[in-house]
């Protein structure tokens, strides 16, 4: 038995249609913004909304709908929770052996300030973690080193996610926008380039933004400085090399010089006052980190810091293409050992149908729809945290009972954040098999000649439905090309538009939410970090969308 897709259920009335399927979107507002629910209540009762729609109005068979969901959950854990428990795993076997005092000394070594600690660690290393993993894991480090360095939990996550907006479409060595080039046939040098005359204005902006929101315009004030060189070292970066290298290195050489511009810059300037918070969570910290400091060699800093430098090569080795394949068992050089690599992935990579739904979906081109299972057990990137969590057994020197406890522990501590993600992300894959999310993508493209606005805001819609900017990208690309071409903008920038609109709808997708609280020690505090972020999501997304109408009506030069 095969199902079709309708994407105007209701009396074939596109925008009473569309009414419909934002329905679960609302009431998920809802219940974080305002009902203030825990984040795996609030993310399984959207789930049971979402289904009874689709069953009802779309008319999907109830059986399609379930196995969507579990299509859905299953990636929810592998590889996202995968991502969230290892790096949370990682970095309490730090702090179980004491060498996160160490880390957090030297940072504040470094910096006293914490506006300066926000822009070293929540932007810059955690737009090098996007750039070489994504899919979580630079919110959940990011966040929980600035916990350890004594921000407040809620402060840490919602910063980290705020700042992780920059680096977000060329993420994990670009995947978002190569994905676009299958589905869309638009070359990826030529999004990446149009991509690249966007986000750096986001990303000169991002930095001044955090430490306002941190510490008011007064404070921002007192370090203009160092925001312009963080921000502007990685705005040139980021410009520069998504326009003539192409879209996988521009988050990693951003983060990186952004990171040495800053850190060499605070050798020869300081702020004239020191911020910190009115409560710090740790106040005896600033007060005593350079006492402390110079008693560490720079030997033991560097072991401090050593599972983190293990993480950042297993991620970026992770990431390279050819590993990748061979990972996950698709190498087709002649390489040995990748050879090797690639015989291990096949045996570890299991991609079996989804039962019921395989092909039964037709869609609108008349065209069925693959459903499988992706367990990429070797390739994923939690893997590679774990296999530096191993590493790290050794140089913090943990016996394997004690690594093996902390495990168990972080286990336990993310059975909640593992639900929520689950639930979020089948309803995602149900929202999208059921065709609610094209609905809402028609109902924005038949803006006409305000579409150049609305078109970010389709990936930011996106991105808060499926949490990821790859997805979005895949959901929306065609619909953009199709609806830019017809009236008369540039399909070009219409694609770029959706991955730039994308990144801001990051911060308030349930999962972004659920691996931050997760991080940082807030499971069931999802509602406080949903309505410490939907503002600045909301803020931000009107100006992407200013910049993509200018950009299409009077700045129409910059397009490649």
């Amino acid at each position: 038995m095969t199902w079709t897709q309708n994407f105007t259920p209701v009396g074939d009335h596109l925008a009473l249609s569309a009414l419909v399927a934002l329905i679960p979107i609302l009431y998920f507002f809802w219940a974080l913004a305002i009902k203030r629910m825990k984040g795996y209540m609030a993310g399984l009762t959207t789930l049971l909304v979402a289904l009874a729609i689709v069953v009802v109005v779309y008319k999907m068979p109830v059986g399609m709908a379930v196995m969507s969901v579990s299509q859905g959950a299953v990636y929810g854990i592998l590889p996202i929770g995968w991502i969230i428990i290892t790096s949370v795993f990682l970095y309490k076997l730090t702090v179980k052996t004491g060498q996160f005092d160490i880390i957090r000394n030297s940072v504040l070594s470094i910096t006293e300030d914490r506006r300066l600690q926000a822009l070293l660690v929540a932007f810059s290393f955690g737009a090098f973690l996007e750039g070489a993993a994504g899919f979580g894991a630079p919110v959940a480090i990011s966040a929980a080193l600035l916990v350890g360095l004594g921000f407040h939990p809620l402060y840490a996550a919602g910063i980290c996610l705020i700042a992780n907006t920059a680096p977000v479409a060329f993420g994990a060595i670009g995947i978002p926008i190569t994905a676009m080039e299958g589905p869309t046939g638009v070359p990826a040098m030529e999004i990446s380039k149009m991509v690249g005359r966007q986000l750096p204005f986001l990303s000169i902006f991002i930095p001044f933004y955090l430490v306002v929101i941190m510490a008011g315009l007064k404070k921002t004030m007192e370090v203009l400085p160092a925001i312009l060189v963080s921000g502007l070292s990685f705005a040139l970066t980021q410009y520069l090399s998504s326009n003539f290298l192409g879209p996988e290195l521009p988050d990693i050489l951003s983060a990186l010089v952004s990171l040495a511009a800053l850190a060499i810059f605070l050798k020869f300037w300081k702020p004239k006052s020191i911020f910190r918070f009115q409560s710090d969570a740790y106040p005896e910290i600033a007060a005593t980190a350079l006492a402390k400091q110079a008693t560490h060699t720079k030997g033991e800093v560097f072991k401090a810091w050593s599972p983190f430098l293990v993480l950042t090569t297993f991620i970026s080795v992770w990431g390279i293409p050819a590993i990748k394949a061979a990972l996950t068992g698709h190498y087709e050089g002649t390489n040995g050992l990748l050879k090797l690599i690639n015989a291990l992935g096949h045996q570890l990579t299991f991609m079996p149908e989804v039962p019921g739904l395989n092909n039964k979906i037709i869609n609108a081109s008349g065209q069925p729809i693959a459903a499988v299972y992706k367990l990429e057990l070797l390739g994923a990137a939690g893997t590679a945290i774990l296999l530096a969590a191993v590493v790290t057994k050794f140089i913090v020197k943990i016996s394997w009972r004690d690594w093996t406890a902390t495990f168990v522990e972080t286990l336990k501590e993310l059975k909640f954040p593992i639900i929520t993600i689950g639930a979020v992300v089948g309803f995602a894959y149900v929202a999208n098999a059921s065709g609610m999310s094209t609905t809402l993508g028609m109902a924005l493209a038949k803006t006409g000649v305000l579409f150049p606005f609305f078109s970010p805001f389709l990936g930011w819609l996106g991105v808060f439905i499926t949490g990821s900017d790859t997805s979005s990208n895949l959901l929306f690309g065609n619909l953009q090309k199709v609806t830019a071409t017809s009236i008369g903008m540039d399909p070009v920038l219409a694609l770029a538009s959706n991955s730039s609109g994308g990144v801001v709808g990051k911060m308030i997708s349930p999962q972004s939410i659920a691996v931050a609280c997760a991080a940082v020690g807030l499971a069931g505090k999802e509602s406080d970090l949903f309505r410490f972020t939907i503002k600045h999501s909301v803020f931000l997304i009107f100006l992407i969308g200013i910049l993509t109408f200018l950009q299409s009506n009077v700045l129409s030069w910059m397009i490649p």
